[in-house]
């Protein structure tokens, strides 16, 4: 039997906006290349496969287009949103490839992902090398506060700051050398990132290994981000930041991030989602 395949857009309350997703709520009797042939039929940047188990919570699994991946972000908002609405808002543990990823969702539908233990590492200088040559930018264009390194939150993803709105918004790269440099190092996204102030940031996230050009909304670039302010010492007060993304792309998206004091905790990004199709 096919089940259920739901799609949802997250990280915003508009169909038009944010990142789709699919969501299949019960993927039990499903085998790998099934979900494979799903999210590939479906075509979107990552579909969520649920699979509900004895105690109560939930296994996941995250395909795109070309492949299986150990997180998702915004995967998992349009499906606990999903979930919620199907059985109600509260608190619902999810137990990813990545590890245990514990969502709230409240009345209004908004969900709250609280990441694994995030990391970060330093980018060897010939990734960072070849990473920008295939982006096409410049050294001298990067933002000297924020250098560039490697976050984790689920997935790794390069961080690279931008000096510049403008440098952001002209991304022109080369698909196929980027995907096999991505590949080979084992990145999911590349988080590109202009810092507009302390409380606010732009992303744009290409994602050539999942065959998608680029990355609407990405809640796990966004988890990662927060390990990365953190570690930099960049973080407001508040230890709380919004992050603006898929504008250049005519999807709006809008991503609240939280860090910890104890970063160790778990990174927490927050986000609505919206039905597609639902009147």
């Amino acid at each position: 039997m096919t089940p259920a395949i739901l799609r949802y857009s997250a990280f915003t309350p508009d169909p038009e906006g944010g990142n789709p997703a699919g969501v299949v709520l019960d993927a039990r009797g499903l085998d790998a290349a099934a979900m494979q042939r799903i999210a590939a039929d479906l075509g979107y940047s990552e579909t969520a496969f649920l699979l509900p188990r004895a105690d109560g919570e939930l296994d996941v699994r995250y395909f795109s287009p070309l492949a299986e991946v150990s997180f998702c972000g915004h995967a998992t908002i349009a499906a606990m949103v999903a979930q919620a609405r199907d059985q109600g808002p509260g608190a619902f543990v999810l137990h990813a490839q990545a590890g245990r990823v514990p969502v709230t969702v409240d009345a209004g539908f908004t969900a709250t992902l609280t990441s694994v233990p995030p990391r970060t590492a330093p980018i060897d200088a010939a990734d960072l090398g070849a990473l920008l040559a295939t982006l096409g930018w410049r050294h001298d264009e990067l933002d000297p506060q924020l250098p560039p390194g490697l976050a984790y939150a689920g997935a790794w993803h390069p961080v690279i700051a931008a000096a510049t709105r403008a440098r952001l918004a002209d991304l022109h790269y080369d698909f196929d050398a980027l995907a096999a440099l991505m590949k080979a190092r084992g990145w999911t996204t590349v988080n590109l990132v202009w810092r507009e102030d302390a409380q606010t940031l732009h992303a744009r996230n290409p994602f050539p290994p999942g065959g998608v050009v680029e990355d609407p909304a990405t809640g796990a670039a966004a988890a990662a981000l927060g390990a990365y302010l953190a570690a930099h010492d960049a973080l407001p007060a508040t230890r709380a930041f919004v992050i603006h993304q898929g504008h250049d792309l005519g999807r709006p998206s809008l991503l609240n991030v939280a860090v910890p004091v104890d970063v160790s905790d778990g990174v927490r990004v927050s986000g609505t989602a919206v039905e597609i199709g639902a009147g």
